[in-house]
């Protein structure tokens, strides 16, 4: 196996969760939920919140297109990382309102474009 081959099943999971995420384009946004399942993880939404929680500032990976349920922002507004995210979704943009991105207009469908 490659150097860089995932070994571990919590390696593997982190994987899938990376690669599907890298694919969501710009304008586009997914919910905890729906990146888990297209990830092939079932039902983990819990799970990677707190795995994006945990990356390393400065990260290439778009994170910021991770929404909770409904299209509603998670991270508060005046906190460092909530307001990069409403920053970088606008310049994407995706509207928000009253902290909700339209799920309808912005949701990412993997075959599908957005906006």
């Amino acid at each position: 196996m490659p150097p860089d081959t995932p070994h571990t099943p919590a390696e593997i999971r982190r994987t899938a969760l990376y690669s599907t995420l890298m694919m969501v384009p710009a304008g586009c946004v997914v919910t905890y939920g729906q990146l888990a399942a297209m990830a092939g993880l079932g039902r983990a939404a819990r799970w990677v919140g707190r795995t994006l929680s945990q990356l390393p500032e400065g990260t290439r990976l778009p994170w910021h297109r991770v929404l909770a349920a409904g299209g509603r922002i998670s991270l508060p507004a005046g906190s460092p990382s909530g307001d990069e995210q409403r920053a970088r979704l606008r310049a994407e943009g995706v509207s928000i309102m009253n902290n909700r991105v339209d799920m309808h207009r912005h949701g990412w469908r993997q075959i599908e474009h957005c906006g």
